[in-house]
């Protein structure tokens, strides 16, 4: 019996044999191949998805951020002259500036200087000067003076009143054609641009015109608001000669467009926060004559309700000092001598402080004090007995 079973485990090895060798040789004439394109097409894939990989990896490690990206960051992708509001470290820096928004006359006095501007400068050009306001910004000192585009002549002014200075800058397209306006150039042309050379003693004497007449109209502007005389102190062309104030001290800069038809230029207006620091109340105020913490209704009804008011008042007859246990050993039904006598003076006090004096009477059934003080009269006396003490000795 056992060697049948083994005989027939041979048998069955060998009919295995068999059916995977045919398997195998079916294979080879006919799905192998395809097979084996399969397997060489999945070991290309698993081999590009290696790379692609290791290439991201190698890109994620060794990737550096390009300029735009920096400056996104940093927050200095908005050009100075855009308006735009700024993001990113810039923005939390200048956080600390405190935004002309919270000067709400500020605007009003600018959009006054504007059309003084307009009529005054129309008169000393005889031209048609149109004068815009383009934006009123927050700006460090600092910064400012590290933006201003030369060659440019920059006009310290001193207020008088505030003790304090602000800055005129006029840029070279204004100062040549208000030179060539003054001087008679022709319309239509271009001003004539020498770069590179300091300005002539008549350029700069024809700008210091022009300067003077605004200051005049920025006084004339903030009259309404508070008086205060600007007057020139000196003409510069280094804007490191024309240091007001401290690089990190924070000012207000206002930037006016002057078109005279086909010319024109920039001129702007600084104001560091100290020089308005006197006026800042009232630049604060929603409108002209704006009274904070005041309401006149108010004021008119409180005062109706405090005359209607009803204090109570007690009339003193007499104070005595006891011992607290004479006050212990009061009776129901004892006496207390008082020293007061028909005539004596009896106090009227609200709580503790005295506020007229009489005499003890009746009248009719009632109790009654005639005033021979009134409240104007004892509250002299009491404020002045202090003095009366010091002069006696």
């Amino acid at each position: 019996m056992a060697d049948d079973e083994d005989l027939d485990q041979d048998d069955m090895a060998a009919a295995w044999e068999a059916e995977a060798g045919g398997d195998d040789d079916a294979d080879a004439d006919g799905g192998g191949g395809d097979d084996d394109a399969m397997a060489e097409e999945w070991a290309a894939m698993a081999d590009e998805d290696d790379g692609a990989s290791e290439l991201e990896a190698d890109g994620a490690s060794e990737r550096v951020l390009n300029q735009d990206e920096i400056d996104s960051l940093l927050g200095f992708e908005v050009d100075e002259n855009d308006d735009g509001e700024r993001t990113g470290i810039r923005a939390i820096i200048n956080s600390a500036l405190v935004s002309y928004e919270r000067l709400p006359m500020l605007e009003i006095v600018f959009d006054r200087l504007v059309r003084l501007m307009t009529t005054s400068l129309r008169n000393f050009t005889s031209d048609n000067v149109e004068v815009s306001l383009d934006n009123i910004s927050s700006i460090r000192f600092g910064d400012y003076l590290n933006s201003i585009p030369l060659p440019a002549i920059l006009s310290v002014f001193r207020a008088k009143e505030w003790d304090n200075y602000g800055l005129f800058t006029v840029d070279s397209n204004l100062i040549y054609s208000i030179v060539d306006v003054l001087l008679g150039g022709r319309r239509g042309t271009a001003a004539m641009r020498i770069e590179g050379r300091p300005y002539t003693t008549i350029e700069l004497n024809l700008v210091e015109r022009m300067i003077e007449v605004v200051l005049d109209d920025a006084k004339a502007a903030f009259e309404p608001l508070s008086p205060v005389t600007f007057e020139l102190d000196r003409m510069e062309t280094n804007p490191r000669f024309a240091a007001i104030a401290r690089p990190a001290n924070a000012a207000i800069l206002i930037k006016l467009r002057i078109d005279m038809e086909d010319r024109g230029g920039r001129i702007e207006m600084l104001l560091p926060y100290a020089t308005l620091e006197p006026i800042r109340e009232l630049l604060l105020q929603m409108f002209m004559g704006e009274k904070f913490g005041r309401d006149s209704i108010w004021e008119g009804h409180l005062a109706t309700e405090l005359w209607s008011t009803k204090v109570q008042i007690d009339a003193v007859l007499d104070e005595q000092q006891m011992s607290l246990g004479d006050v212990m050993g009061f009776e129901v039904g004892q006496t207390l001598m008082l020293n007061a006598s028909p005539d004596s003076i009896v106090d009227m006090r609200c709580g503790d402080i005295p506020l007229m004096k009489g005499k003890m009477g009746r009248t009719g059934g009632n109790v009654a004090v005639r005033l021979t003080q009134g409240v104007p009269e004892v509250l002299n006396s009491v404020f002045a007995e202090p003095e009366s003490e010091e002069a006696a000795p």
